[in-house]
C-alpha cells in the first residue's frame, strides 16, 4: 500500500496549484500522489475538480476519494501517469471558492442555531449553489426561519475571523460541544482532530475547506425547509454574492 497522502488543503484552502509525485496507480486507474490539494468527497462536502498535467498531457480530475491513508484521483481519459512521475495539479478555483463560502455559511448557520436553540446537527450536504443542514428541531415555522436567516446574515456581515488548527484528540475533546453532530462521526483511531473556529460564534471538529472571514461569504438566503421527522428539520440555503 502507498504511503499516506499529505493533505495540503488542510493547511491552506486558498492554494490551487501544486506539484507531486505519483506513488501508486490503482487497478481501476486512479492515481495516488504523495501530496494533494484536491479535497476528496467526505463530511458532506463534494470533491474538488481540476486538472493534473504530466508529460505534456493535461487531464481533467473527475473524482477524488480517500481510502484509508491515501487519496485517489480519477482522471478523464485512458492515459495515466506511472509511479515515479512528477505531476502538476491545478484545482478549479471557482468551484473550490463557492464550496468554501457554502461550507463556512453552514458553520455560521450551525453556530446560530446551536446558540439560540441548542440543536444538534443530524445531517448536511454542501454544494456550490444550494446547500442544506438538518437539525434536531421540532419547530421550524416561518417566523423562526426568518429569524434564523436574519441572525445568520448579521453574523456574516460582522466579519468574524475563521481559522483552523489540528489538536491532539485528548486536547480537542476537552473543548465543550466540539462535536455538533447528533452522532460522533470521528473514528476512535484518529489521534489528531482538526478544528475550525468562527471567532466568537462556532468551534467544532471539521476537515473541510473554509474562507478566512465570514464577510467573504456574501450573504445567505433560506430557500427551503422540510420536516424529516418530528424532531428533525432541514434548512436549505443559497449563498449570494452580496
Amino acid at each position: 500500500m502507498a504511503a499516506e497522502t499529505e493533505l495540503l488543503y488542510m493547511d491552506d484552502s486558498y492554494a490551487t496549484e501544486f506539484t507531486a509525485t505519483v506513488v501508486n496507480v490503482t487497478d481501476d486507474g486512479a492515481v495516488v500522489l504523495d501530496q494533494t490539494l484536491f479535497y476528496p468527497t467526505g463530511g458532506g462536502q463534494p470533491n474538488d475538480t481540476g486538472t493534473i498535467e504530466f508529460g505534456g498531457q493535461q487531464l481533467a480530475v473527475t473524482n477524488v476519494r480517500k481510502r484509508g491513508p491515501v487519496v485517489e484521483h480519477t482522471l478523464e481519459g485512458e492515459i495515466t501517469p506511472t509511479v515515479g512521475d512528477e505531476v502538476r495539479g491545478a484545482v478549479d478555483w471557482e468551484r473550490r471558492h463557492k464550496l468554501m463560502r457554502s461550507h463556512t455559511a453552514l458553520h455560521v448557520l450551525c453556530g446560530v442555531i446551536f446558540r439560540e436553540y441548542g440543536a444538534s446537527v443530524t445531517g448536511a450536504n454542501i454544494q456550490p449553489a444550494k446547500s442544506r443542514m438538518d437539525f434536531e428541531l421540532e419547530d421550524l415555522n416561518d417566523e423562526r426561519v426568518a429569524h434564523i436567516e436574519q441572525r445568520v446574515n448579521e453574523e456574516i456581515a460582522a466579519g468574524r475571523p475563521v481559522s483552523w488548527r489540528t489538536l491532539p484528540r485528548e486536547e480537542a475533546f476537552e473543548i465543550p460541544d466540539l462535536i455538533r453532530t447528533k452522532i460522533n462521526l470521528l473514528p476512535p483511531q484518529i489521534s489528531e482532530v482538526r478544528v475550525v473556529e468562527i471567532e466568537g460564534l462556532d468551534l467544532q471538529a471539521d476537515g473541510g475547506t473554509h474562507v478566512r472571514n465570514t464577510s467573504e461569504i456574501g450573504s445567505i438566503k433560506v430557500v427551503g425547509t422540510r420536516s424529516k421527522g418530528r424532531s428533525n428539520k432541514r434548512i436549505e440555503i443559497e449563498v449570494l454574492d452580496s
